[in-house]
């Protein structure tokens, strides 16, 4: 029997400063900006095979659905 996570969020990605962000169960990555963000954002998402969605504040999460 496999056994998977189902809608889980993976990370939390930010941009340092920009966004008030607390420890939770999430990991959260800070990035210097809104470019370093999106290219960790990208690269997380294929290593995890989540998939990355942008919330209205700015913050970029990866999810496994």
């Amino acid at each position: 029997m496999r056994t998977s996570l189902v809608k889980t969020i993976l990370a939390v990605i930010a941009v340092k400063g920009e966004s008030p962000v607390e420890a939770g169960g999430a990991v959260v990555f800070f990035a210097k900006d809104k470019e370093e963000q999106e290219k960790m954002a990208t690269t997380l998402s294929r290593v995890t095979e989540g998939v990355v969605h942008e919330l209205e504040n700015g913050l970029k999460i990866v999810v496994k659905h």
